[in-house]
């Protein structure tokens, strides 16, 4: 998520977040369950092993996603069509149950269902409360194959925030027909069937098929382009919330980041090209962070200019937001860096629940002021003095940033209060130990989820030294912790 804090001078609102609709249509599947359902072909679920995670349930928003399914991988093949508002959809899922159940559930914004089949067999489904329900019984470890196809008009979802760029998240319908998507904390279930929560990680492959002169941008690598259709594929597992859609009348350049790493950054001609160059800064913003966090941690990266006041780390292709606000080519270079400081803190390593948000926020608040400094000039002084002043208001206001309110998601307070705690633990270790920390957090954790209570064992197994006070009182101290 965004998080600019330009320079030295004030606290600056921040970026994602979501909500949800209280939505209580039934909708049925057109298709009727049949008579004698067909022996299901032989599945290797081996090949999405790589997907496979320990989802639990997120107590900040227990509303969304569920402990009992873990998704191995998202095949999804969609069309749209601008003129009619029409998203078409096929998602086939390889689920692995993680207990027996007599149904599956998912979250899911009510859709007309076409047709769903369980391991082949047609069963009927019904979308209730934005949860798909699927009356099929699993088996714990014993994993199925769920295809739903369906229909509609996307809609999308309010956000339990209030800062000052919240916008509904989910599908977005731009004035020009096109689609962009952010969906922090969650989202994803406004376009496909999703376990729309932070600790079920999987793979993707996406097809998106639009019209003539149009492109179509997901997250994770272009594979192909054939026509009209992009297709995407992500080898390392991503969460929900970090998956993205765009649709729209795209160019794309590329470019080569460091050791070679294929990079592409979307923009509309007309609209974006204000923003290229600053873009195109993207291999040295992705080299800075390199020195200090070790190798970028995926095979491709980009970014994609969307219609939002806001920004993204969504999986290897950032959204970036280009509405509202009269450009600060400094600001938006901030934000930037901020989202590519996310493919290694909330991508590659992610938080088992959003409780633990601030050890996304934090580090790459921490990386944005690294940066911001490399450039200003000012001082460590200067940096502690603020952070300290930040970090007393936001505290007063919104909580200490271990323990988020359920109404203020992604407020100010997981931003720079974690950053201040980060900076002291910096001063602690000094830069040669606390970056080799860094860099040992994300290359050992890579493609995990991780929580409060395993970051903590880490920095003390890596230090050699007992830091469990110094964090517990940095999350938990309504006031400001005094110097260690």
């Amino acid at each position: 998520m965004q998080r600019a804090p330009l320079a030295v001078v004030a606290v600056l609102a921040a970026t994602l977040i979501a909500g949800c609709d209280d939505d209580t249509t039934t909708i049925t599947s057109s298709t009727p369950p049949s008579g004698a359902a067909p022996a299901p072909a032989a599945v290797d679920y081996a090949a999405w092993q790589a997907g496979t995670s320990e989802p639990i349930a997120d107590k900040l928003y227990p509303q969304h996603g569920t402990a009992a399914l873990d998704v191995l991988h998202y095949d999804l093949k969609l069309e749209w069509q601008p003129p009619k508002k029409l998203l078409t959809g096929t998602a086939t899922l390889r689920i692995r149950p993680t207990a027996d159940a007599a149904q599956l559930k998912l979250d899911f914004k009510p859709y007309t269902l076409d047709k769903v089949t369980v391991d082949g067999a047609v069963t009927e489904a019904t979308v209730q409360k934005e949860k798909l329900v699927v009356p099929a019984a699993v088996t714990k470890d014993k994993p199925v194959t769920l295809v739903v196809a369906y229909h509609g008009k996307p809609t999308t979802t309010p956000i339990p925030s209030h800062r000052s760029d919240v916008e509904p998240l989910g599908l977005t319908i731009t004035k020009e027909g096109g689609l962009w998507t952010m969906q922090e904390p969650w989202g994803a279930y406004t376009w496909y069937p999703a376990n729309d929560q932070p600790s079920d990680k999987a793979l993707y492959d996406i097809a998106v098929t639009v019209p003539a002169g149009w492109s179509g941008i997901a997250a994770g690598s272009l594979v192909t382009q054939q026509g009209n259709t992009f297709r995407y594929r992500s080898t390392d597992p991503m969460a929900s919330y970090l998956q993205t859609l765009a649709v729209g009348k795209y160019k794309k350049v590329s470019a080569k980041g460091a050791r070679g790493i294929p990079l592409t950054y979307w923009y509309r001609p007309g609209k974006d090209e204000k923003f290229l160059p600053s873009l195109k800064k993207s291999p040295a913003f992705i080299s800075f962070l390199e020195k200090r966090f070790g190798p970028y941690p995926f095979p491709t990266g980009g970014a994609v200019m969307v219609d939002s006041e806001s920004a993204m780390e969504t999986q290897q292709m950032i959204t970036m937001g280009g509405k509202g606000k009269k450009f600060d080519r400094a600001y938006f270079e901030e934000d930037v860096l901020h989202e590519y400081a996310h493919q290694w803190f909330g991508d590659s390593v992610t938080p088992s629940t959003w409780t633990d948000l601030w050890l996304n926020e934090g580090w790459a608040t921490y990386a944005q002021f690294l940066y911001s400094q490399s450039v200003e000039k000012y001082s460590d002084k200067e940096l502690e003095d603020y952070l300290r002043r930040a970090d007393a208001d936001l505290r007063k206001r919104l909580g200490p940033p271990g323990k988020p309110r359920a109404a203020n998601f992604a407020e100010s307070n997981v931003y720079l209060c974690p950053a201040a705690m980060l900076k002291e633990l910096n001063d602690a270790l000094g830069d040669e130990k606390f970056f080799a920390l860094g860099r040992a957090w994300v290359q050992s954790n890579k493609n995990t989820q991780q929580t409060r209570a395993s970051f903590t064992a880490f920095v003390n197994k890596q230090t050699g030294r007992d830091y469990t006070k110094l964090i517990n009182s940095w999350l938990d101290s309504k006031s400001t912790p005094r110097p260690a």
